[in-house]
């Protein structure tokens, strides 16, 4: 072999994996816009991580992972929808029906994978349930429209109840629609029902100070971050105010609360992983049909009812999914 010959191999083999390297495509990255923390939500994140994973992504080997996240302050998530954006997120997964809005508003190309309590056709997201036609597509558990089950949940516990009231975040824009709704089923059950505010855990004390003046017979806690995040707390105060009360979110549950009923919000993350993961595998948004987790559950904490000198319908016990001892 000639040397210039094996000069110019010499070089084109060293070329080679430069070139090799050039051509692998870029890592993806999920742009991950959050209404609460990261600590509140990481049992529905290591699900969405369960999700991504069935999807054939793993985050740190193929997937790169951005996460902003609004601490329960709605006014924070343009801004951080913005940034995810201007990084040029391959996806946006929106934690929550305010984020999703926040996220729609931002971006009519990039794609968006949505989780919500609410109906998605109503909130705007999609066009229909099985075509949603757009950049969106998710999980809905329509807990907004469990409201009604709720209340009949609640008037088993209290059948002389005569007043009952429910709690919402007024910044939610689930908030009008579960009031709406809630109202309508209390007067169809012949019971006067009260809707009160708290947009911030220093609405708490007065919310209750309010429920003792109404002399409500049971409270129904509305589906939302800033509640589960003080799920504690919100439940030591229904036991300190003698109020039985159901929610919306599991969590109150093991935290003292009486009852929730709620979909399973777990599966809700691990299905929007799924989701993502598919978007990234080459599936559109509008040709994915927006999933409903159709498992609810009904947990009941025996302790709680004991403390609050209720004595719980068999029937209702014989229901339950889930009775903490």
């Amino acid at each position: 072999m000639k040397r210039r010959e094996f000069i110019t191999l010499l070089g084109g083999a060293a070329a080679w994996p430069m070139a090799a390297r050039a051509q692998q495509p870029a890592t993806p990255v999920i742009g991950l816009l959050g209404s609460a923390s990261a600590t509140r939500f990481g049992p529905y994140v290591r699900a969405f991580h369960d999700g991504l994973r069935d999807a054939g992504y793993v985050e740190g080997r193929n997937l790169a992972i951005q996460a902003r996240w609004a601490d329960s302050q709605y006014d924070r998530l343009p801004s951080l929808a913005a940034e995810l954006i201007q990084r040029q997120a391959t996806v946006i997964v929106a934690f929550s029906t305010p984020a999703a809005r926040v996220a729609k508003a931002a971006t009519a190309t990039t794609p968006i994978v949505f989780t919500t309590n609410s109906d998605p056709v109503q909130m705007g997201f999609v066009a229909s349930l099985n075509r949603p036609g757009g950049n969106l597509t998710g999980v809905t558990n329509l807990s907004v429209e469990l409201g009604p089950k709720l209340l009949e949940l609640l008037r088993e516990v209290v059948p002389t109840a005569a007043t009952m009231a429910l709690l919402v975040n007024p910044t939610s824009p689930n908030a009008e629609t579960q009031s709406r709704i809630l109202q309508a089923a209390a007067r169809t059950m012949g019971l006067q029902l009260h809707v009160l505010n708290a947009s911030n855990e220093r609405d708490f004390d007065s919310v209750f100070a309010t429920l003792r003046q109404l002399r409500a017979d049971g409270l129904m806690v509305g589906s939302e971050v800033l509640f589960a995040i003080h799920s504690g707390y919100l439940a030591a105060l229904t036991v300190r105010h003698g109020l039985p009360a159901i929610f919306q979110d599991r969590e109150f549950v093991p935290a003292g609360g009486l009852m929730s009923y709620a979909g399973s919000i777990t599966e809700s993350y691990r299905l929007a992983g799924v989701y993502a993961g598919r978007i990234l595998n080459g599936d559109k948004p509008a040709d994915l049909p927006v999933q409903q987790v159709t498992k609810v559950e009904l947990v009941i904490n025996l302790n709680t009812a004991k403390a609050l000198g209720i004595t719980l319908p068999l029937a209702l016990l014989a229901r339950a999914d889930e009775v903490i001892e």
